[in-house]
């Protein structure tokens, strides 16, 4: 892996105010981290990523694990994270500095045994009710695009697919690798074909730390470029995701590192 990288005094001074990298870790998304129930050690690929972003800029790192991104994007606004591993949403753009998307996933739907439901473009129909995680880059699309179906809210993703088993609802929204392991747990559910959207990964950083948010930058186009979120994913053993090619990267507008 690249050595320490050597930053500006106050590029390192806006990424971590307080001389510690404060990192908001979503385990509600199990592809990408989990939080063991015992020790509550984070691990898993966003926790690796993060890891060499503070090595690289050579800043101790502290991590902070939530169950669902929007609580992330709250801690990023108020001060209290510096960076947060989550899902790229078009919405926050104007709460968050994003840094390019590096993976990409398909979100799509989980059905229950005997559902007429066979693909994504099914779900839209009246009567039907989506179990869905409050606040999720999907909640936003889908507000939005959905006309007939109707969503049912939950607070985080393990309590969505509570709500979609015990209250015996028509569809759960997810990505596809993790509906895939829910569907082990529930007998005869299925995932649909298809998908409604793709939803990238990103690191969101506060905005008004402009030097900060492009050392994160810079660091997710290296870390792409150079293969290492690949080697993370294989290290992992993840599967299911698809790794952004550096040529589709699209660096954000200056205005987004104000």
């Amino acid at each position: 892996m690249t050595e320490t990288v050597t930053i500006s005094a106050v590029a390192q001074a806006e990424l971590a105010p307080t001389g510690r990298l404060r990192a908001g870790i979503n385990y509600g998304n199990v592809i990408l981290a989990t939080r063991d129930p015992a020790s509550g050690e984070l691990s898993g690929v966003h926790v690796d990523l993060v890891r060499e972003l503070a090595r690289r800029a050579g800043l101790p790192l502290t991590l902070v694990g939530y169950d669902a991104a929007g609580a992330i994007v709250e801690g990023i606004k108020s001060g209290g994270l510096d960076v947060g591993l989550l899902s790229y949403e078009p919405a926050r753009t104007g709460e968050v500095a994003f840094s390019p998307v590096y993976l990409e996933v398909e979100a799509t739907y989980l059905v229950p045994s005997g559902s007429p439901l066979r693909t994504a473009a099914d779900v839209d129909r009246d009567g039907v009710r989506i179990a869905i995680t409050a606040r999720s880059a999907y909640e936003y699309y889908l507000l939005k695009h959905l006309t007939r179906a109707k969503l049912i809210r939950a607070p985080s993703t393990h309590a969505a697919f509570e709500l979609f088993a015990a209250s015996r609802l028509d569809a759960l929204v997810g990505l596809r690798p993790r509906l895939v392991v829910d569907a082990e747990m529930m007998p005869g559910s299925s995932v649909v074909d298809g998908r409604f959207m793709v939803v990238g990964q990103s690191i969101a950083s506060p905005r008004g730390r402009g030097a900060g948010a492009q050392v994160v930058r810079d660091f997710v186009e290296d870390a792409q470029a150079s293969g290492l979120v690949a080697r993370i994913l294989a290290k992992n053993r993840v599967r299911g995701v698809s790794v952004v090619p550096p040529a589709a990267i699209e660096r954000p507008a200056d205005r987004d590192l104000e």
